[in-house]
């Protein structure tokens, strides 16, 4: 089993919509990072660890803990003209963009940015590297059990 870091703006979607949502799974559409997709697409199988972390927000940090809960497929929302992740040079047959689904395994108290960024024990996440704005990144065994031992929980 892998561990990643999914980044999702609260806007966009949030855990509580996650928690709402059917199944309390959703797609994560909207993906259009290559490296990210390639995460997606190559690297993650069902059932992985995913800290789900709010960004672009005013305190944004680990909001909760999910899993992977699909194998990666085609994200629709590159073949809708309307949709704000349209892209034109895509097509059905040849799908540029994939994503997973991500089900919630527990809301937890959020985690900011700033108490991860002054943990010694998450100093290696990559989603504290200066310059680093990639929404998808893996995470570590000792960087996951470390994240947890801060949530004072388990999964």
């Amino acid at each position: 089993m892998r561990h990643w870091l999914m980044k999702s703006e609260p806007s966009e979607c949030s855990i509580d919509d996650l928690a709402k949502s059917p199944k309390q799974t959703v797609p994560w559409v909207g993906v259009r990072n290559y490296q990210a997709r390639n995460f997606m697409r190559d690297e993650m199988r069902v059932g992985d660890g995913v800290l789900f972390y709010h960004s672009s927000c005013p305190e944004p940090g680990i909001a909760g803990l999910a899993e992977v809960a699909s194998a990666a497929y085609a994200d629709q929302t590159q073949f809708d003209p309307q949709s704000h992740y349209f892209d034109a040079k895509s097509k059905p047959d040849a799908p540029r963009w994939s994503h997973v689904d991500v089900k919630l395994v527990r809301k937890t108290p959020l985690l900011a940015l700033a108490a991860m960024r002054d943990a010694p024990s998450l100093s290696t996440m990559r989603v504290l590297e200066r310059g680093n704005r990639l929404s998808i990144t893996p995470v570590t065994a000792d960087e996951w059990r470390a994240v947890l031992a801060l949530l004072k929980t388990s999964a």
